[in-house]
């Protein structure tokens, strides 16, 4: 899912979006809520028509972004104060308060409010993460059923939402498999959240808490990595059995002028591309892959034009977006073990290799 926090994928048109087969993306409840306000969103329609764009969305709690301002809040049963990163002001988080947000915000799909702490944390810590966690599941799911029967204040009625649940744990396996019982057992879920990956955890933590995990979820509901974004990612987490993922990485590192190819991942102010004919990626059809050459796109990044930055944009979600189509069909074709096999030795081949400045 492209990520598209403040109810746009940064440099991107939705559709563009929609030509390089998007299906799904990804807004943030935290931040429409602080600016522009998530009943002025629910008062122009909702956020598919605000923002242009009629398929699916998904909009995350704010969890993640309450956790990210460590030091400008505090966290009780009740819910989690915090100041605005804005202006600073004193704003207060509860499992109704977000259910109300995203339900003025009118995804497809929303996820509930969880407790997000260091991918490190100690046992102890994550337990308590955890099982305040699930209580707030209990609460959000009750808040969306009321919201359900009486609409909002007006008494209007929401549209169809589905709400995900989000399993936590940290990077300890009795936890994570008891987390995804218990979430299963509060209610009969559309799919499953995967949190508290990618936070500061090793990397092969993060996917044996995935395998961990694939025993407890359902075999026959999506589950949404969350946050997690990178090539080798998506692929290792297809392999454990997740469906959805979302990450800011391709825009971000887009502006940064990496770039995501085939061969690796490329910083495209080398000098070596100075006068280098050559598409980004060959095997990329792309808008920037098939009209524009690396000398041209070296030019355009260090002289600091916008269009460099949004064309390489656009080639990172391109490029994360056809890797899982690419993934699917090989699923289709009983052959993904084989292929993503191939494919993992190569990258990482590509990215190790001395040549390769990263």
């Amino acid at each position: 899912m492209p990520v598209g926090t403040l109810a746009t994928v940064k440099a991107i048109d939705p559709a563009e979006l929609r030509t390089m087969r998007a299906q799904m993306i990804l807004s943030n409840a935290y931040h429409l809520h602080l600016r522009p306000g998530d009943a002025l969103i629910r008062s122009l329609g909702g956020l598919h028509r605000f923002m242009g764009w009629d398929g699916p969305i998904l909009t995350d709690s704010g969890g993640f972004q309450v956790f990210s301002l460590a030091s400008l809040r505090s966290v009780s049963e009740e819910g989690v104060e915090f100041k605005s990163h804005l202006d600073g002001s004193r704003r207060h988080f509860t499992p109704e308060l977000v259910m109300r947000i995203e339900r003025n915000l009118g995804a497809d799909v929303m996820m509930q409010f969880d407790h997000v702490i260091p991918g490190q944390s100690d046992e102890t810590t994550a337990r308590d993460a955890s099982e305040r966690s699930i209580r707030w599941l209990e609460r959000c799911r009750a808040e969306f059923e009321k919201l359900d029967r009486d609409g909002d204040e007006e008494g209007k009625p929401y549209g169809a939402q589905a709400l995900f649940p989000v399993v936590q744990g940290g990077i300890h396996p009795s936890l994570r498999r008891e987390a995804a019982l218990r979430a299963a057992a509060v209610g009969d879920w559309v799919g499953f959240g995967i949190g508290g990956l990618s936070v500061g955890e090793a990397k092969p933590d993060m996917y044996a808490m995935l395998e961990t995990m694939d025993e407890s979820l359902p075999r026959d509901r999506p589950r949404y990595l969350m946050g997690v974004g990178f090539p080798e990612d998506l692929i290792e987490g297809v392999r454990r059995g997740v469906d959805l993922f979302d990450c800011v990485a391709p825009t971000r590192m887009g502006r940064n002028g990496t770039a995501f190819t085939s061969n690796g991942r490329v910083n495209v102010k080398r000098a070596e591309f100075r006068a280098d004919p050559r598409p980004l990626d060959e095997n990329c059809g792309c808008p920037l892959c098939s009209r524009f050459s690396r000398a041209y796109l070296r030019h355009l990044v260090t002289s600091d034009e916008i269009m460099g930055l949004r064309l390489l944009s656009l080639h990172n979600v391109h490029f994360l977006v056809t890797l899982m189509h690419d993934a699917r069909a090989q699923i289709r074709a009983g052959e993904f073990d084989r292929w993503s096999h191939e494919w993992l030795e190569r990258y990482h081949a590509a990215n190790t290799a001395p040549s390769r400045t990263r």
